[in-house]
């Protein structure tokens, strides 16, 4: 496989914000038409619950996934209409998808509904209340991994992200992660608390969402990608569309390795990672991940300057 040198990458639940998208929506054509499309292929008005929130409605696992995707697959268009041709994508969780559609290897209309019936099944694979996730700063992976072990005591709780060094999150019952968090705190964590969430995502608590899942998947039309999407399961590429599916359905109940799928971008020439989508959380990641690489983030009109200025530096082919 040829070296990469650019990479799209684009985020996850959690960067949602009231009026995200506004801004390129007023200034792009590309913007709007991404946002009508969606609004048509889910029946109801994303784009108005983007600008305007609430932001209680907007948190709303099945609603976050797809304004998320909506976002990012306009702020892409933006760039693809301007000649924007990343070597490889890749996607923090919810993100895969953003990265799939990218890739040319999902329709916009198929993601963004599929990702909208994911968010549900996700919430409802656990009753509320039953499940937590927690964020570990300032440990090893491999303490944080002996942490959960420990922790566990027949119960679930493990790794669920690997968002870059030092920084961990985990899933799983709700007592077990209690006990985690204790567990890190007394083994020198320079944080460890818990995270507002509504599931424990990615870990075997889900194992029932991916169930559901698994049909809606094989169902779709894919095509193959145009360029390979870095999967969060293994870190490693995927270049074709029955490899891609297969990890977007292991992923659910699988930890993210965001850290290890930057790490090998990088390794294999990635010298400039562009942030697609709302927040700037990547972007931060890379930097501590792949401080040798550039990252820039594009979250609205004012950035487009900062991205192509990177580009032009002779980072694109």
């Amino acid at each position: 496989m040829s070296a990469w040198r650019v990479a799209a990458v684009f985020p996850g639940q959690g960067a949602q914000f009231v009026g995200m998208g506004r801004a390129a929506y007023e200034a792009f054509p590309e913007v709007r038409d991404i946002f009508e499309r969606a609004d048509r292929a889910l029946g109801f008005s994303i784009t108005r619950l983007c600008f305007e929130g609430p932001a209680e409605e907007l948190q709303r696992t099945e609603i976050t996934q797809p304004a998320i995707l909506t976002v990012s697959c306009a702020l892409y268009a933006v760039l693809a209409a301007r000649g924007f041709r990343p070597d490889v994508t890749a996607g923090l969780s919810l993100g895969e998808y953003s990265a799939a559609v990218a890739a040319g290897a999902l329709d916009f209309e198929d993601a963004v509904r599929l990702v909208r019936r994911r968010g549900r099944y996700m919430q409802e694979a656990v009753p509320e209340g039953r499940g937590a996730m927690a964020a570990i700063l300032g440990l090893p992976d491999e303490v944080v991994e002996a942490v959960c072990a420990e922790a566990a005591a027949g119960e679930t709780v493990r790794a669920a992200n690997y968002n870059c060094p030092g920084q961990v999150v985990i899933s799983g019952t709700r007592a077990a992660v209690e006990r985690a968090v204790a567990l890190a705190r007394e083994r020198g964590a320079r944080r460890a608390v818990a995270l507002p969430v509504s599931a424990p995502f990615h870990c075997e608590l889900m194992r029932p969402a991916a169930a559901r899942l698994a049909p809606e998947l094989k169902a779709l039309p894919w095509r193959e990608p145009t360029c390979p999407v870095v999967a969060n399961v293994d870190a490693q590429p995927r270049a074709t569309a029955d490899g891609l599916r297969e990890a977007l359905l292991r992923q659910v109940e699988a930890p993210v390795r965001w850290s290890q799928s930057v790490r090998e971008m990088a390794d294999r020439g990635v010298r400039l990672f562009v942030e697609i989508g709302p927040g700037t959380a990547l972007t931060g990641f890379v930097r501590r991940i792949a401080p040798e690489a550039e990252a820039v983030s594009c979250q609205g009109p004012e950035d487009l300057g900062n991205v192509f200025a990177s580009i032009s530096g002779g980072l694109l082919k």
